[in-house]
């Protein structure tokens, strides 16, 4: 996977190809992969853990009072959304801070400074941060099995309904 989130799907593509030659619609398959995605997120959003398997820097505000990186009021995790059609199983998050998180950046201050509480005490004002990236949306290689799995029980149960 590339700092974008692409991945080399061609292996993916097969098996929905090959549901689709038996004849059959692929959207419930693609709804079940869909589904797959939001709780592998969910779960990266519990494990502080990107897709590549390496653990998010922890937040500042989690080394202040505890508690989760990217978890304190629940919404970047609880707007995970999933759709699928007939050719695509998507997931994703509905906020607009979204991509800070997942891709990191920096963030300035609009007309004055930035304040926020620091370990140990005290307190720092800066014109701009510097955010990590954590990313929590990808695909790796347990939900690329999981998905060719998917696939694999649907061509299955076609095959046998004849």
């Amino acid at each position: 996977m590339d700092v974008w989130g692409r991945v080399d799907d061609r292996e993916v593509l097969g098996g929905l190809q090959r549901l689709i030659a038996l004849g059959r619609n692929a959207q419930p398959a693609l709804k079940v992969i869909a589904e797959l995605g939001v709780l592998s997120t969910r779960r990266r959003f519990k494990t502080e853990t990107g897709p590549d398997g390496k653990r998010w820097k922890p937040s500042l505000r989690a080394q202040l009072s505890g508690g989760l990186t990217l978890r304190k009021d629940g919404h970047l995790d609880g707007s995970i959304s999933a759709g699928a059609g007939t050719d695509f199983a998507e997931w994703g998050v509905g906020m607009k801070y979204a991509a800070i998180h997942q891709f990191g950046g920096v963030i300035r201050a609009k007309g004055g400074a930035l304040k926020f509480a620091l370990p140990g005490g005290g307190f720092a004002v800066v014109k701009a941060v510097t955010m990590p990236a954590r990313p929590y949306l990808g695909v790796n290689d347990d939900d690329r099995r999981d998905i060719l799995d998917v696939f694999e029980r649907h061509i299955a149960g076609v095959s046998r309904a004849g």
